[in-house]
């Protein structure tokens, strides 16, 4: 056998080895970050169905003719803002992120003041339309937790697949950014002043 073939073959094998590494990480970096989108898509579609499920309140609401017409256009125009502000799936950063999350914030207040305001109307509170959609509501927003829990565990396993070493270098090669975790309200972790007072 010839002196130069060993070396060259050694040169082949490394070089094989290094494409395959590459490529594993790039199509596991790929899989990771289409999953973190897809979980996104998921919490879309629970603020899509909180959205759908609004609607519908507010329309049992107008019905009671003497409910306070003020909290009621609030929850309308939070909803409408909501509905506008949308983040894409590749446009996951931070500060759309940020933007979305607000118009979100701004909906879930208008309609706590929405629900804490039907106490005083027990017409409304007796309607069956009104609790079954209250209920439906209340089950929407365990769903919209469950699906920022598991966006935020499928980023994670993205980002911590492109930032440990060596990945991290494949990942500035192959253009792989970290992508940003959904993020709790400002002053969410205090407990809400509940007040009973009407």
């Amino acid at each position: 056998m010839k002196k130069w073939l060993v070396p060259l073959i050694i040169v082949v094998v490394v070089a094989f080895g290094l494409y395959r590494w590459a490529v594993g990480f790039n199509n596991t970096a790929v899989t990771l970050q289409e999953d973190a989108k897809t979980e996104w898509s998921k919490v879309e579609s629970s603020y899509q169905r909180r959205n759908d499920l609004i609607g519908n309140l507010v329309k049992t609401v107008q019905g009671a003719a003497d409910f306070e017409k003020s909290t009621l256009t609030e929850v309308i125009n939070a909803r409408a803002k909501a509905t506008q502000t949308t983040v894409s799936a590749a446009d996951l950063t931070p500060e759309s992120m940020a933007k979305f999350q607000e118009a979100q914030a701004g909906l879930s207040g208008a309609l706590s003041r929405l629900l804490v305001s039907v106490e005083r109307y027990p017409d409304l509170k007796a309607n069956q339309n009104f609790l079954e959609l209250q209920s439906q509501l209340e089950g929407t927003e365990n769903r919209i937790n469950v699906a920022r829990d598991r966006f935020n565990e499928g980023v994670n396993k993205y980002n911590k697949h492109i930032k440990v070493f060596p990945g991290s270098i494949l990942a500035g090669w192959f253009g792989f950014e970290e992508m940003a975790r959904f993020k709790s309200d400002p002053g969410a972790e205090k407990a809400p002043n509940v007040d009973f007072k009407f």
